[in-house]
This record gives C-alpha cells, structure tokens and sequence, in this order.
C-alpha cells in the first residue's frame, strides 16, 4: 500500500495571495465531509430509526395487551419489515440486521421468563460491553473509531503511522463515546433491577438517539481540528510486469 505524500518542499514556502472565499469554502467543504462521514459510520437516519423504532412497538404494545410475547412479537416484526424494505431497495442491512438480531435475542429472553424488562436486556449488556470495546481499543493504540471511519474517508489505517495527529483525535473521539454512551446502561441498569417496565421502555427510547447524536456531534467538532486524512491507495499489481524479451 502507497500512501500520497503531502505537499511540500519550496513550493509549499511561496507566498500565495490571501483568499477568505477560497478558504471559507474549503472550511465548510472539510466540515461537510467530516459530518457526512461520522454520519455515514453509524447508520444515518435510517439507522436511528431502525433502531428506536421496535422498542417503542414493544412498549406501546405492552401497555396495550400486557402480554409479552404480542409485544415481543410486534416488535420482532416490524425489525424484520426494516429488513425486507432495505433489501427491497437494495440497500445495505447491516445495521437493520443487527437490530434484528438484537430484537429476536431480546424477545426470546422475554417470552422465556415471561418478564417484560427482559427484553432490554440484551440491549443493555451491548452498551456495557461497547464501552469496554471502545475503551480497550483506545488503551491499544487502536480507537474504534478510527478502525470504523478509516475506510469512509479513504485513510484506512494509514493515520496509526503516517498521521500522529488523526491518531491522537481518534483517541479522543473514542474516549468520548466511552464516557457518551456509557452513561446509558449507568442510568437504565437499577432500572432494570425494580422491574418498572414502563419507566425502562420509555427512558430507554429516550436515551436512544439523543447520547448518538452527541457523541456523533463531538466526533465531528474533533474531526475538524485533526490533520487531514492521508488517503491510501492500493498498489497497481505492485509493479509493472517487464514485457517479454
């Protein structure tokens, strides 16, 4: 793998003419593209949305029935439409099926123990484990968030070496979704333990997209002050084979 070199020696010394506009637009080029990636990296709005979507159906559905398994059922359903609409369209599953299977997962704890928290609790023990991955990825060197966006914005993995600068606010973007998203399970776990069903569901849809939404905001503001990324291209067969003599 080659990596393009930044541009430098005497030409990089003269002095070019001052152009705000230039440089205004160039800003909010760089800003466009670092919100579009970080956006991108976590499923978009569609993504939320799959994602917020089947645990208000459970919690709505309970209080209408109060069966666990219509409600865990109902909402299995509607994850599994989120699937089949995408691939209808021909987009990607990725995170629709990861809900999916969150859901089933959920559902099937649920209509086990016939106790309706039950079914968060899947989802709670995925944010505790995150943030241990998150925290882990960061303490080697290794930011999660650098690991996911690397190959949207073109990088790969070139900031761990070339780029000390990108390493240093992936570190920090990492370290800020630890300390984001790991005030969810602190806030839902003793929930979890008093059995109030409808106190977890709802807050449990409220801590949803917002605490996302702000540790996305502040990737994005720590994206903009990091060195741009050193794209990574992939060598053409390595070397020109010599013709034959």
């Amino acid at each position: 793998m080659s990596v393009n070199n930044q541009p430098g020696g005497d030409a990089a010394q003269l002095d070019l003419p001052h152009d705000p506009a230039a440089e205004e637009a160039a800003r909010k080029a760089a800003s466009k593209e670092a919100a579009d990636t970080v956006l991108k990296a976590f499923g978009g709005v569609r993504g939320m949305i799959d994602m917020t979507l089947p645990g208000l159906v459970f919690i709505v559905t309970y209080n209408l029935t109060h069966q666990v398994s219509t409600s865990a059922w109902a909402a299995l359903g509607l994850s599994g439409l989120f699937v089949v609409a995408r691939l209808a369209r021909r987009e990607t599953i990725q995170h629709a099926f990861s809900g999916v299977f969150g859901v089933a997962l959920g559902a099937w704890i649920a209509m086990k123990s016939g106790k309706a928290e039950d079914f968060y609790l899947p989802g709670l023990l995925w944010n505790v484990g995150y943030c241990i991955a998150l925290a882990t990825s960061a303490l080697v060197r290794w930011p999660m968030i650098g690991v996911m966006l690397g190959p949207i914005t073109g990088e790969m993995f070139t900031w761990r070496k070339e780029n000390p600068g990108r390493l240093a606010a992936y570190t920090r973007a990492t370290w800020a979704w630890v300390v984001i998203m790991g005030l969810k399970p602190l806030i839902l776990f003793p929930l979890y333990f008093t059995h109030n069903v409808n106190l977890l569901g709802w807050l449990k849809i409220a801590l949803g997209i917002p605490p996302l939404l702000l540790a996305m905001y502040v990737t994005w503001q720590i994206l903009l002050k990091a060195p741009p990324p050193i794209k990574a291209q992939l060598d053409e067969d390595e070397e020109e084979e010599e013709p034959a003599k």
